[in-house]
């Protein structure tokens, strides 16, 4: 073996072991919103890993431009700045959506429509809320879209049904057994895939 080939492998096996830089993506932005309160518990639960770090990207605290341009200015690139490395630096991501209308915010498709290369090759689950369908009828038309952009969805979703009957006043989750166990199923899989897409990324770029 050349010094070259050693260095290679020795590099391939420190990222393999590495956490998963998990990036939890915020997607309603409306006044009022109840996402805060799922996302603190989600992020919670999955910070207890050590097997993944975590970082919440809230799409309220960083608006993007909805005129989309394959030529940002300084404007648009400045918002984008705030967004699209973080994207990008992330092995997996899970994206915490209402359900409005039957659908997911226009906040959220923008978000994605943005970025294109940071999605690819990369799982994406997700954590729903609303009322009688818990937003899975948000997460049903994601699906289709993170396809289209190359991302991997995992089967195994969280979902609150009235979602504002399940959290105390101080925005705590009162019941939290099923919840925490349908995180964790989420979680593996989103570990297992983002180690084995990441792993695949470094030895033969997705040309897909």
């Amino acid at each position: 073996m050349t010094s070259q080939t050693a260095v290679s492998t020795a590099s391939s096996s420190t990222t393999g072991t590495a956490p998963l830089r998990l990036a939890v993506v915020v997607g309603s932005t409306r006044e009022g919103r109840f996402g805060p309160k799922v996302a603190r518990w989600f992020t919670e639960r999955a910070a207890l890993r050590d097997d993944m770090d975590v970082e919440v990207i809230d799409l309220a605290d960083t608006p993007l431009p909805f005129d989309l341009t394959h030529t940002p200015g300084p404007e648009e690139s400045r918002a984008l700045q705030a967004v699209s490395p973080r994207l990008d630096a992330a092995d997996a991501y899970a994206v915490i959506t209402p359900e409005y209308n039957h659908s997911y915010p226009a906040a959220l498709k923008n978000a994605i429509d943005w970025h294109y290369s940071q999605w690819r090759a990369k799982p994406v689950g997700f954590v729903s809320y609303g009322g009688i369908s818990g937003g899975l009828r948000a997460v049903e038309h994601l699906r289709p879209v993170f396809a289209e952009v190359h991302a991997v969805t995992v089967r195994d979703s969280v979902s609150f049904h009235n979602a504002w009957d399940l959290f105390g006043p101080e925005g705590r989750l009162t019941d939290s057994a099923a919840a925490d166990k349908a995180a964790t199923t989420m979680l593996d899989q989103l570990h297992w895939w983002g180690r084995a897409l990441r792993t695949a990324r470094e030895t033969s770029p997705y040309g897909g």
